[in-house]
């Protein structure tokens, strides 16, 4: 686990832009400590810890490209058909012999090159006649043809360090020969709802209660990510059971997330709580829906304490508690995916703070066209059900006209 010290963020009580919160996170946050070894199949999703240089090339040999025919190049006539005996056949992982100069070898797609040949003929443009083949000119030496190590030359970085590990990363390791990839230790996040409005689903709903969902969202949304996520259940509006609660969990915890008692209301904890164990860093952000998100230190143990709106606490959790997953895990930043995307609405916000619109995406003439959602209430979970994106409007836009290009945030990729 790493230990921060109380004092690590050291910033003032003025609400937080994202990137500050974003630049103090990537300044003031180690990785945690410690490798360990895993199966090809156990790494996917994982933080690799070292980089990779290939131990051989790859391809490891020179070897054709196609179905076609191999011979030298110094054989092929400048001008008209060439015709040349077939030698014989050769097929993938089948051991070539010398090609006698004046032959040509059929050859198949992965078979190795033998010695003497350096250009392959694609069996499209070439005809078989009499145990011979006719060739046609105007082809470049090495055509069709693969060199060893053109992918990836032995000793070439294949994978960098901090790289959280995809299918095609997988693969390439298992075409390295690899059986084994060091990575980083996941990261024990421990996830608090809290309020006593809050039932359990599948529990009786009292009276003034509803179903949790920040909870089973945010474990979703951590399901993602290189970590081991524990549900630590909901929280009363109590002070000094909140304290206790975080204290406890930050012990056994990289780090905790929460949902819901940041803001100024009376019965709002959370806030109160991380300062009373440790250190508040902030707990307001520049940001809507997402306000109220606290950060701060408790037993050495970063805290995120998210609002308790469902939209604000997804909007809050992709640009605070994302970027922090990774920074423990020793991952590579990840900026969130974005591209430009017509805008389908109108809208006013005010300056010096950022905005995230709910929006359809749907085909435009030149680009997609976003159609804002009907309604705006950072509690409305079927906004994020029923739209595809955010639009993010900076700090200094105050208005946007239908037809105006806007920064759009796919929900797919980090949903």
């Amino acid at each position: 686990m790493a230990q921060l010290s109380d004092d690590c963020f050291a910033f003032g009580g003025r609400l937080m832009a994202v990137e500050e919160a974003q630049a103090l996170i990537a300044d003031r946050i180690p990785p945690l400590p410690g490798t360990a070894p895993v199966p090809l199949r156990a790494a996917l999703g994982r933080v690799l810890a070292g980089a990779l240089r290939a131990p051989l090339p790859l391809p490891p040999f020179f070897n054709a490209a196609v179905d076609g025919y191999a011979f030298r190049h110094a054989d092929l006539a400048a001008e008209g058909e060439t015709r040349l005996p077939i030698a014989g056949r050769l097929q993938a992982g089948q051991p070539p012999s010398p090609l006698c100069p004046g032959t040509a070898l059929r050859i198949f797609t992965g078979a190795a090159m033998p010695e003497g040949a350096d250009t392959v003929m694609m069996q499209e443009d070439a005809q078989e006649e009499g145990g011979a083949v006719l060739l046609v000119p105007g082809l470049k030496r090495g055509a069709n043809c693969r060199p060893a190590g053109e992918d990836v030359p032995e000793g070439a970085l294949a994978l960098p360090a901090g790289r959280r590990l995809s299918p095609p990363d997988i693969g390439l390791a298992a075409a390295l020969g690899l059986t084994t990839l060091p990575v980083r230790p996941l990261v024990r996040v421990g996830v608090f709802s809290t309020g006593d409005e809050l039932a359990e689903p599948g529990t009786a709903l009292g009276p003034a209660r509803t179903y949790d969902s920040n909870r089973f969202t945010l474990l979703a949304l951590l399901a993602g990510l290189p970590v081991d996520a524990t549900d630590l259940g909901i929280l009363p509006d109590e002070p000094a059971a909140t304290a206790a609660a975080l204290a406890g969990a930050a012990a056994r915890h990289d780090l905790l997330l929460t949902s819901g008692g940041v803001s100024t209301g009376e019965a709002d904890h959370v806030r109160a709580a991380i300062g009373a164990g440790g250190s508040l860093v902030f707990w307001r952000l520049a940001i809507k829906p997402g306000r109220p998100a606290a950060m701060g230190v408790v037993g050495g143990t970063p805290v995120v304490g998210l609002p308790g709106n469902p939209v604000a606490a997804v909007v809050t959790f992709l640009h605070l508690a994302r970027p922090l997953v990774l920074r423990l895990a020793g991952a590579l930043a990840e900026p969130l995916p974005r591209f430009v995307a017509e805008a389908g609405f109108a809208y006013r916000k005010k300056a010096g703070r950022r905005e995230y619109v709910r929006v359809r995406l749907v085909p435009g003439e030149e680009l997609p066209l976003a159609q804002k959602f009907a309604r705006e209430g950072a509690g409305l979970l079927t906004s994020l059900t029923q739209s595809d994106a955010l639009v993010e409007l900076p700090e200094g836009i105050t208005q946007v006209s239908p037809g105006d290009r806007v920064a759009v945030l796919p929900f797919r990729g980090v949903f």
